[in-house]
């Protein structure tokens, strides 16, 4: 059998993924304690580029934030985003009239479709202490018959999604989260109704994957033809294949067969991405995705001319106070946990 791993690279800002997913955006930020307005304080804020702070100073960034971290409200068109948010919290705002504040291992699904605003604001809700931020935003594309469905959101509230725990035979444990899809027997929750994920065909597996210092797993055998790439983002090394594959690095598989991994002297964390690919030409800018220059020319045509329905909400960085976690649906429907 030939070895299943494809290619090794090294991770950077956006991890490089493959079709049918666009890229996977991480964000580790170590945030001070926050004021009463979710931000840092303003002596917290000298010397930073503020509307356009990527350089993580001091272990943290205000991306396009002024005055709480984030990022306010901006246009999607085409494609779908899986935001997953283990440490801190984000504040999700849109232009369909919905709102949430999710965090704490939770994710939120939204399938952009033909267009939709929304703002993704990360507020430091502790006051006595510091605020860590760990979130992942995956990109996952839309078939070009997908392109154009109605926006819409949905919350996996972290208490429902199925975590795995499996011991080795000498008692060391992997925990597998199934984000989407499924890990043997155990299916994750539904994603939204439009989504590439909703047609059990497409094979999309988003699994986050934890192993104990010293565990031995074995990732199984999946569909062919399915585009895999595991990241390896925390720990120190693992072994597989006869090669060692040091912290920071991502690994094309081939996805019919199984990688037997043995995690290093340090917990490991892994996010697995795998689907079958959609075979479409992919034209994007910025936050849109289409299929050619001129789909991509109505999609920035109908923005401008529509703003995707307006922005509701009273600032672009709009926050939810102290709110503890919830969602209120475009349809006034109201989730609080």
């Amino acid at each position: 059998m030939s070895n299943p791993i494809i290619k090794v690279k090294e991770l950077g800002f956006h991890w490089e993924t493959k079709d049918p997913f666009m890229f996977c955006a991480f964000h580790q930020d170590n945030y001070p304690k926050g004021e009463a307005h979710k931000g840092p304080s303003k002596d917290a804020l000298k010397g930073r580029f503020l509307g356009n702070d990527f350089q993580k100073k001091e272990g943290w960034r205000m991306y396009h934030g002024q005055e709480v971290p984030g990022f306010p409200y901006h246009p999607h068109a085409g494609f779908e985003t899986i935001t997953l948010v283990e440490q801190g919290f984000a504040d999700h705002s849109d232009s369909m009239g919905a709102k949430g504040r999710f965090g704490q291992g939770d994710a939120q699904w939204m399938t952009a479709g033909k267009g939709v605003l929304h703002s993704e604001m990360f507020p430091l809700v502790n006051q006595d202490k510091e605020n860590p931020l760990l979130l992942f935003q995956i990109w996952l594309n839309l078939p070009k018959r997908s392109k154009k469905v109605e926006p819409h959101y949905k919350m996996l509230w972290h208490e429902e999604i199925p975590i795995v725990e499996e011991k080795d035979e000498n008692g060391k444990l992997a925990k597998i989260k199934v984000i989407a899809g499924h890990y043997k027997s155990n299916k994750s929750l539904d994603p939204t109704p439009d989504s590439l994920a909703a047609v059990a065909k497409n094979d999309i597996q988003v699994w986050r994957i934890t192993l104990e210092a010293g565990a031995e797993f074995t990732l199984p055998a999946g569909e062919t033809k399915s585009n895999r790439v595991l990241f390896f983002y925390e720990g120190e090394k693992l072994k597989t294949e006869g090669f060692e594959i040091p912290e920071g690095h991502s690994l094309d598989l081939e996805s019919s067969q199984e990688l037997k991994l043995v995690n290093g002297n340090k917990k490991a964390e892994l996010l697995l991405l795998q689907g079958k690919p959609i075979n479409e030409p992919v034209v994007q800018q910025g936050p849109f995705v289409a299929n050619s220059r001129e789909e991509m020319s109505e999609i920035i045509s109908d923005y401008q001319r529509t703003q995707f329905g307006g922005w509701p909400w009273p600032k672009a960085e709009f926050t939810h106070g102290d709110e503890g976690r919830f969602a209120l649906f475009a349809d006034g429907s109201l989730v609080k946990k």
